[in-house]
C-alpha cells in the first residue's frame, strides 16, 4: 500500500472534496462534456473505482457538484446578508449581489459551466428549485413581496442573458443594472390592493 493510498483511505472526505473540485474545474475549463469518470479520477489522482466508491455514476457526481455549488451560493448569500442591517429585502439584495459577483467571473464561473446542464437536466432543475424554495421560505417574513420576486427574477434574467451571449461575441456590460436592482429591493413595500 502506498502512502497516498493509505492517506486517502484514512481521509475519505478529502478525496470526496478533491473529486468535486476536479469535476467543477474540468467543467469550467473544458465544458460539461469533459466531466467523465475517467477524466475526474485522473485529475484527482484516484482510480475509477475510487471515484465510483464516492459517486456511483457520472450523474450522481454532477448532481453532487451542483449541490456543492448551491451550498457555496448559500454561504455567499449568508455573507452578504450578514453585512446588511435592513431586514426588508435582505435576502433579495444578497441574491442580487451574489448573481452579479458570479457575473463578473464570466465563463470562469462553475455556474456558467453547469448552466446548460441545469436547463437540460431535470434532476438539476429539481435541485435548484428545491434550494430556491427553501431559501425563499426561510426569508418569507422579509422577502415575500411581488416586487422582491421581480427583482430576483430580473437578477436571474441578467445571469441567463450573460450565459446566452457568452458564445455570441462581445457581451453587454450589465453591471450598471446591479445598483438599480438593489435600490428596488430596498424600496418600501407597495401596499396590497
Amino acid at each position: 500500500m502506498t502512502a497516498s493510498a493509505y492517506t486517502r483511505k484514512k481521509r475519505p472526505e478529502l478525496v470526496r472534496r478533491a473529486l468535486l473540485d476536479c469535476a467543477a474545474r474540468l467543467a469550467v475549463e473544458h465544458g460539461p462534456t469533459a466531466v467523465t469518470i475517467q477524466a475526474v479520477a485522473e485529475a484527482a489522482g484516484v482510480t475509477k473505482g475510487g471515484l465510483l466508491h464516492h459517486f456511483a455514476s457520472k450523474q450522481i457526481l454532477i448532481e453532487a457538484v451542483f449541490a456543492d455549488l448551491l451550498a457555496q451560493l448559500g454561504r455567499e448569500i449568508d455573507r452578504y446578508m450578514a453585512g446588511d442591517a435592513v431586514a426588508y429585502g435582505r435576502f433579495t439584495r444578497a441574491y442580487v449581489r451574489a448573481a452579479f459577483a458570479d457575473h463578473e467571473l464570466g465563463t470562469r464561473s462553475p455556474w456558467a459551466a453547469l448552466s446548460v446542464s441545469l436547463i437540460a437536466e431535470p434532476a438539476l432543475r429539481q435541485l435548484w428549485s428545491d434550494w430556491l424554495e427553501a431559501q425563499v421560505g426561510e426569508h418569507r417574513a422579509t422577502d415575500d413581496t411581488p416586487m422582491l420576486e421581480i427583482v430576483r427574477l430580473a437578477a436571474d434574467g441578467v445571469w441567463l442573458a450573460d450565459l446566452l451571449q457568452q458564445d455570441c461575441g462581445p457581451t453587454r456590460d450589465r453591471t450598471a443594472l446591479e445598483p438599480h436592482l438593489l435600490a428596488l429591493a430596498s424600496a418600501a413595500p407597495v401596499p396590497a390592493l
